[in-house]
């Protein structure tokens, strides 16, 4: 009786000294090698347990963890779907009723908020021996050492992800500041005698794959465009700015539209190999002429209202896309004469291209309604922001929103 006395506070003795030194462990931050190589001790060499395998959840995969005295091959003929999921508590199994789990003898589910954290697959070589094996002894022992040290593990990955979320959010509103500096600011345009502009700029995430810009040419000649590259995110936002870049290196009074476009293509296929393109619209307006040239290269029609006919005009002279094809095959530039008061709308499909209920639905009359007045541009541009609740993270918007107003008088 003395004897088993002693042994029952010796073995009470070990499992609280294991349970301080694997708590002392994680306290220490130590790697998760090290933490799953202390497990492995305490069951294998001071529990005399043979196998043991976990398989862990990481994020939408799961993955093994250790595989103690299990071979590969047993490693990958486990589905944790088919063979595990359905285990929610411990679980004595038989090799023949799950053939996908030889030489398993106990299954431990390990669960973090109903959740299916990981499992812990146990094969116990002494099972054989003399007296109680050391799975059955010591088994509530092992499932409280595995939830303890799988959370542990998990939290760490937790910890990890928190702190590559914390640094790339970082990135990215540096990357948004920077990119707001390429932008120009609406309250900088030109504001010349016979043309002045408005402008709206909203990424919808914290960088974006739009632009516009202003440019003077000359004492009579006024540059702009309205581009969007295809796709969104970090990717777009840095074609874009190399798209800036080429567009104001080659945007001059002396380059022909036509001229500009092919070369805005040839950059763009060099850097971007095809997988991305640039809808672009791009105009030069000469003062003292009246006149507006233009091309279209696959972009929203920009909408021109002349307000003494009270009549809209779409703009769809042009060609491909920048950066669709090689070559672009043909080149159609688009001309108006200004004549009187006149307004243009130039603007990014994330403005016309809502979501209803799950359909992509177009709002272009909706826009034009908004233009077709006699309104300053300034007041246009209002109006369409507050209509479509852009600012206040409208669901129906899912794109990038920019939108260049041009008033001529």
């Amino acid at each position: 009786m003395q004897y088993k006395s002693t042994e029952r506070l010796k073995i009470t003795t070990f499992k609280l000294n294991a349970l301080l030194s694997v708590t002392q462990a994680i306290n220490q931050n130590l790697p998760v090698d090290e933490l799953l190589n202390h497990y492995c001790k305490i069951l294998q060499k001071d529990l005399n347990i043979g196998k043991v395998l976990i398989v862990k959840r990481n994020k939408e995969r799961w993955e093994c963890l250790i595989k103690a005295g299990y071979s590969e091959e047993i490693c990958n003929k486990i589905d944790v779907e088919r063979d595990l999921l359905p285990f929610t508590d411990i679980t004595f199994i038989t090799s023949s009723h799950h053939p996908a789990l030889e030489g398993t003898d106990i299954v431990i589910p390990v669960y973090n908020n109903n959740i299916p954290l990981a499992y812990v697959l146990i094969g116990d070589i002494d099972e054989e021996g003399e007296g109680v094996s050391p799975t059955i002894k010591h088994l509530h022992f092992i499932q409280t050492l595995s939830n303890i040290i799988i959370v542990a593990i998990e939290n760490i990955r937790l910890f990890e992800e928190s702190l590559r979320q914390e640094a790339l959010r970082k990135e990215l509103e540096l990357a948004s500041k920077m990119q707001n500096m390429l932008i120009p600011d609406p309250a900088s345009l030109p504001r010349r005698e016979k043309i002045r502009f408005a402008a709206f700029y909203h990424p919808h995430m914290d960088v974006g794959g739009d632009y516009y810009d202003v440019l003077e040419l000359g004492r009579d000649e006024t540059g702009f465009c309205i581009a969007d590259v295809s796709g969104k995110g970090i990717s777009a936002a840095l074609l874009m700015s190399n798209f800036q870049a080429n567009l104001q290196a080659l945007f001059s009074a002396r380059v022909s539209l036509e001229t500009l476009v092919t070369k805005l293509n040839d950059r763009v296929m060099k850097n971007a190999k095809g997988e991305k393109f640039v809808t672009l619209f791009v105009a030069r307006y000469n003062e003292h002429s009246g006149e507006l040239e233009y091309i279209n290269a696959a972009h929203n029609p920009p909408l021109l209202y002349l307000t003494d006919q009270k009549k809209v005009l779409p703009l769809t002279q042009g060609c491909v896309g920048i950066g669709m094809l090689d070559e672009i095959p043909r080149i159609q530039k688009g001309n108006v004469s200004i004549k009187g008061r006149s307004k243009l709308l130039c603007f990014t499909d994330g403005l016309v291209e809502l979501i209803d209920e799950k359909n992509i639905i177009n709002a272009a009359s909706q826009v034009e309604t908004c233009l077709a007045n006699d309104h300053p541009i300034e007041d246009n541009l209002r109006q369409i922001i507050e209509e479509f609740q852009i600012h206040s993270k409208n669901p129906r918007i899912f794109d990038d929103v920019t939108i260049l107003g041009v008033e001529f008088s």
